[in-house]
């Protein structure tokens, strides 16, 4: 079983690293070598790396800049971005990725999940699931970097991706993510409740509390960091940082 973990996740822009509020605005960072460089040193245990405009623009994945990226990391990765076969997976895996991340591909087909599962396994695939909950307080899957609402309940279409063989979900809340403003527990407590597979948990961390109840009370097995490791706080200047120990109960 997975230790709980806090996971640095950083968002790619055209080959530079950024910072988005909501999904929308974004703020530019600095540049993802030299923050792997920094991260290197500052012993991070895994982090995720996310092109959040790769399936909207429909560009191609850049493979050459992510082995760059992965040339320059020693700690184990995950790319999001733009992935729609098991031929990208390969290439993701032989460049140096120890994990792929993949949203709206899963919606247009979902036997994508057993194919690469059958290849790579199980451990290779997380599944990003992007929700939003409407005014009466039901929560709704978006792709697309949060442009398109999907049909189905957004559990049931959690169940369903574990039955076809993705090994973690990262469930990010487009409304918090980028605002520091905590977590849902009780919408992920449901969520970890209902599922067997490990739940990583992105958007709106603020504090180290945040992490704490999201992992003791909301029952997450990691926390994804976006804020928290390149702002110093909030409504303040860039800083890359990392802090790994905090109050997990059973570490």
């Amino acid at each position: 079983m997975l230790e709980n973990r806090v996971i640095p996740c950083l968002q790619l822009l055209d080959n530079s690293l950024v910072k988005t509020v909501k999904f929308r605005k974004y703020e530019y960072i600095g540049d993802p070598l030299n923050t792997c460089r920094i991260f290197n040193e500052l012993e991070v245990d895994e982090m995720l790396l996310l092109d959040i405009r790769a399936t909207v623009s429909k560009k191609p994945i850049d493979f050459n800049y992510l082995q760059a990226l992965a040339n320059e990391c020693f700690m184990p990765l995950a790319y999001g971005g733009g992935i729609k076969t098991v031929e990208d997976a390969r290439q993701l895996f032989r460049i140096g990725f120890e994990k792929i991340v993949i949203n709206s591909a899963f919606y247009r087909n979902i036997n994508l999940v057993k194919q690469i599962a059958e290849t790579f396994g199980t451990q290779s695939i997380i599944a990003s699931v992007d929700v939003k909950k409407d005014f009466i307080g039901t929560y709704h899957a978006y792709s697309n970097s949060g442009h398109k609402k999907e049909r189905g309940e957004v559990i049931g279409w959690m169940q369903e991706l574990q039955k076809e063989g993705v090994g973690e979900i990262l469930l990010t809340d487009i409304a918090r993510e980028g605002t520091w403003s905590g977590f849902d527990i009780p919408f992920i407590r449901k969520v970890t409740q209902q599922l067997k597979i490990p739940v990583i948990v992105h958007g709106g961390a603020g504090c180290a509390n945040d992490i704490e109840d999201a992992v003791n009370c909301g029952g997450a097995s990691a926390v994804a960091l976006g804020n928290m490791v390149v702002f110093q706080q909030k409504d303040m200047g860039v800083l890359i940082n990392y802090k790994k120990d905090y109050d997990f109960k059973g570490r």
